[in-house]
């Protein structure tokens, strides 16, 4: 049998701690999504601000990166490449950029989601997140 680490609520503080912290530098508001590797939903923080729409497409991206075990951006460039068809796939919603898998020893334990600012700038945000615990 394997083991695997999994997020508790510490990681999840630091994280989300570290992705506001990056945040609030750029003097960008956002919303912040952080869920386990099933794509359930561990933190939802929607700073003032930001579009109410965010704390709908935040989480999708981290749903999306966690079940996918890759950045939601892999998607949105599959599509952006011709394949349409590729909107039909079950259970991932969150196709734009700002998802990011959490992996540890080559496993996905969670990701985190990010809307409210340019993509590559919701995905900066959701890997410095994820700098704050060593991965």
């Amino acid at each position: 049998m394997k083991t695997k680490a999994v997020l508790d609520l510490a990681d999840v503080k630091l994280i989300a701690a570290a992705a506001e912290a990056e945040a609030l530098k750029n003097n960008w508001a956002v919303t912040i999504a952080i869920v386990d590797d099933g794509g359930h939903l561990l933190w939802l923080q929607r700073m003032d601000g930001v579009a109410a729409i965010s704390s709908h497409i935040a989480p999708a991206k981290a749903h999306t990166a966690a079940l996918g075990r890759r950045e939601s951006k892999v998607y949105e460039d599959v599509i952006n490449q011709g394949r349409m068809s590729f909107l039909s796939a079950p259970a991932i919603h969150g196709m734009l950029e700002g998802g990011v898998p959490i992996v540890k020893d080559g496993q996905c334990i969670g990701a985190v989601g990010v809307s409210g600012v340019k993509s590559s700038e919701d995905a900066q945000i959701a890997k410095a997140g994820i700098a704050a615990i060593g991965l």
